[in-house]
């Protein structure tokens, strides 16, 4: 599991959003707004760098949880 950390995710629109692109990706995830944290199963085909990257051309900033 990649948990990736989105500071700037601030209301249940902006889960909306997020959820909206990770599904368009085929991602299996999880958004948990109270910590700002979303939660990726298994990256299948896409790269990492590729969730971040598709997060940002939405607006959010997204960073990995060491």
């Amino acid at each position: 599991m990649t948990i990736l950390t989105v500071l700037d995710m601030s209301c249940e629109h902006c889960v909306k959003r997020i959820a909206a692109c990770l599904t368009e990706l085929n991602l299996d995830y999880r958004i948990d707004l109270s910590n700002k944290q979303v939660e990726i199963e298994d990256l299948k085909d896409n790269d990492i760098n590729d969730v971040i990257t598709a997060l940002a051309e939405i607006g959010y900033v997204a960073s990995v949880v060491e």
